[in-house]
């Protein structure tokens, strides 16, 4: 197996730590460990946690706690894994073989566009397109492009790059064309929970056999170090992915699945996800007013889920190009389009604390002022 350079994770791995301000995450501005454990209980009980191999598909009481947001499932229905990545790749891994056909849409995470491709599927992108005030999936589009060959449809929902959701509606139909050729849907969830307006996006749990979900606490709960993530699917396909998992990571830590069960306790998820929102509606005005102001250069569609705003921009130079030179020059770090296949756009995230994202757009306007007075001459 040879897999394409994953540029994205590359240049962030790469820089994130490096840079003055780091806009290129997709999640909200990390909780504290003292934040999370506010009950001297459960402080307690973690300095009491033996550092010792956990149960390798998650402990029951995390993957019972996780089960209570998917109607139906139960702990045998959930695979804990080492983040959302780690949940994408073992997904991927178990369903695709060479010559299967893998419908992804776009702009997407690209994790499981490369992860295809690299175990011998047949790539087939699903656009998404601005339309009606909001990015929008074209389903007469995925009628025509899944077929009996396809053996997996992979859906981003709430979307990232784009911010934007998926209907139940949509999911519905989703479901009826990949139903009609037997193609499981691969959703990848991690953003839901992250909605601005406070109300939960559908799951495509439950609307359809074939489907399998994979999120974690990475964006919606801020809590990315704890590398803590999941899939739900059918019993037995989930037996498969733990098999799966034993060659991978094997388990997760046991201070990492001890803390997620602390995260999830209903009252404190509750407030967790509070605090997410919170930030969000903060800073999207700090960000849609920064961009508004400067109408000349950028147009935006606002996001409705998570800390991540996507722009078109109309500066004369790549996305690849402008975002090396913020972060050699400015050391502010953002994503370039061109790592979800879309030239002159760029994600920004806006999860961070308000004056951190201040300031790292105040570089970002002093680069575009330097291009601009290159360009005119």
């Amino acid at each position: 197996m040879r897999i394409d350079q994953f540029e994205m994770e590359r240049m962030q791995s790469t820089y994130e730590n490096l840079v003055d301000f780091n806009l290129s995450e997709s999640g909200v501005h990390p909780m504290r460990l003292e934040e999370l454990l506010d009950d001297p209980a459960d402080r307690d009980a973690v300095l009491g946690q033996e550092l010792a191999y956990t149960q390798s598909n998650g402990t029951v009481d995390l993957r019972r706690a996780i089960a209570t947001f998917y109607p139906g499932a139960t702990v045998d229905q959930i695979e804990v894994t080492n983040g959302g990545s780690e949940a994408n790749f073992i997904a991927t891994w178990n369903l695709v073989s060479p010559g299967d056909e893998v419908v992804v849409m776009v702009p997407n995470y690209m994790q499981t566009f490369g992860l295809a491709k690299g175990f011998g599927g047949i790539v087939r992108e699903w656009p998404m397109a601005e339309r009606d005030g909001g990015w929008r999936v074209d389903l007469d589009r995925l009628a025509s492009l899944v077929t009996h060959r396809t053996r997996l449809i992979v859906i981003c929902n709430p979307n990232n790059p784009t911010g934007a959701r998926v209907g139940a509606a949509e999911l519905d139909e989703i479901c009826r064309i990949a139903a009609r050729h037997g193609s499981w849907i691969l959703s990848d969830e991690i953003y839901r929970g992250a909605e601005l307006d406070g109300v939960e996006t559908a799951s495509v749990w439950g609307r359809y056999e074939r489907a399998i979900i994979t999120s974690g606490l990475s964006k919606a709960y801020g809590l990315p170090g704890l590398r803590i993530g999941w899939i739900v699917a059918p019993e037995a396909v989930v037996a498969g992915f733990w098999s799966y998992h034993d060659y991978t990571t094997i388990a997760p830590g046991a201070l990492s699945d001890r803390l997620a069960r602390v995260a999830l306790v209903p009252e404190r998820r509750a407030r967790i996800l509070t605090r997410t929102r919170a930030i969000l509606r903060t800073n999207l005005p700090v960000i849609s007013g920064w961009l508004s102001e400067r109408a000349e250069t950028f147009s935006f569609v606002p996001p409705e889920a998570g800390a991540i705003m996507y722009v078109r921009y109309r500066t004369p130079i790549s996305s690849l190009e402008l975002v090396t030179e913020l972060r050699r020059t400015k050391s502010v770090l953002i994503v370039p389009g061109e790592h979800f296949g879309m030239d002159r756009y760029l994600r920004i995230g806006f999860g961070p604390e308000t004056e951190y994202l201040k300031q790292g757009l105040a570089r970002l306007h002093e680069l575009l002022i330097g291009i601009s007075e290159l360009a005119s001459g």
